[in-house]
């Protein structure tokens, strides 16, 4: 034992205290019967001092493992609460137009701008678990909460637009009940971990249906933000067939069957990013809008004030621990038996 361990020794024990107590009290007094006893026979007994002593210091170190000396350890533990980070993709067939842009003057589909932004939403949020919805005409949890940033980029390269068949005009409440759903068993399961939502859509709004709010979900929510993607002036909807849902090759096309339609002219309709729906979107759930296009991208800088604030956060926790110290009096206690046995055989020859 060093230094420190014998100031922080103490008793403690393994049987508790009342039984520990016992046994010493009991042990205590036979080293002293044993020392009574060897005074009051002293010239009438062969026994030695050394064999007193030994005898009575047998009884002392049964009565010290009886009340179990112990050290107190202090350890620092560090409590993790990570970052959970829900995603939302548009699916819509409006991702599909080509008037997207991502940090760069490059034109792309709105749903390829997505992507890009996901790809970088792992990246920001390092030691963090992921859960992806995508939303249509329908919506569906994709990828339930997981730590492997491998299953959510798969996803991600994965999206594709829905066919314009099956589309019945863009909800932007669509991914609400889902969302719902899964934030409250996030939240229920791990109550200590900060979720951030990612709404990434382009903010077009085509249902003749009202849009509920989204404001269900910021009871769940330590932060949220809506990812416009897009552009205000806006582009031709590609026509998306089931099992092509590429469509590269009907934004190339110059036929106007590649295109959707307006109803109301019979012309190539024009879809246009909703910057003001997506900013009330996101004062519904308490957060905050970014719009993504050749100068803005999703980045450490960018989301800097939560890439600070929803990082792993490390909580040390002080504990103080009671660890028993009876190794060296056990090894004197085996040494003195030993003696003791190898002095009563000693004996036993001797009467022999």
């Amino acid at each position: 034992m060093n230094l420190q361990q014998l100031t922080n020794l103490r008793f403690a024990p393994a049987l508790g205290w009342p039984a520990g107590i016992a046994i010493a009290t009991i042990m205590f007094a036979f080293a002293v019967a044993v020392i009574v006893i060897h005074k009051r026979n002293k010239g009438k007994s062969d026994e030695t001092v050394w064999a007193c002593a030994r005898r009575c210091a047998i009884c002392v170190l049964i009565a010290i493992l009886a009340l179990t000396p112990s050290t107190l350890a202090t350890t620092t533990s560090r409590a993790v609460n990570t970052t959970d980070v829900v995603l939302a993709a548009d699916v819509t067939g409006s991702m599909a137009v080509n008037d997207a842009h991502y940090g760069s003057q490059t034109p792309m589909t709105r749903l390829d701008a997505a992507r890009k932004a996901i790809d970088d939403l792992t990246g920001i949020y390092e030691n963090s678990s992921f859960a992806a919805v995508h939303f249509g005409a329908s919506a569906t949890l994709d990828v339930p909460l997981t730590p492997d940033v491998g299953a959510i980029r798969n996803w991600a390269t994965g999206l594709k637009p829905e066919p314009t068949a099956v589309s019945a005009g863009s909800t932007l409440d669509a991914p609400i009940d889902p969302l719902l759903v899964t934030l409250k068993s996030m939240r229920a399961a791990h109550p200590q971990d900060r979720i951030v939502l990612y709404y990434i859509s382009d903010g077009e709004q085509t249902s003749a249906k009202a849009r509920r709010t989204f404001s269900s979900l910021r009871q769940y929510l330590d932060d949220a933000f809506t990812i416009g993607v897009g552009s205000t002036q806006g582009g031709q909807i590609p026509e998306i067939k089931a099992g092509t849902e590429d469509s590269s090759s009907a934004a190339t096309a110059n036929s106007d069957d590649a295109w959707v339609k307006d109803p109301a002219t019979g012309q190539p309709g024009i879809s246009k990013m909703d910057e003001t729906n997506l900013k009330t979107i996101a004062d519904e759930m308490g957060g905050k809008s970014v719009i993504l296009d050749a100068t803005h991208r999703l980045s450490k800088h960018s989301v800097s004030s939560l890439s600070r604030h929803f990082r792993t956060v490390e909580t040390p926790k002080r504990r103080e621990r009671i660890m028993p110290v009876v190794w060296p009096f056990s090894i004197a206690l085996a040494a003195l038996l030993a003696m003791e046995m190898a002095s009563w055989l000693a004996t036993s020859r001797r009467l022999l």
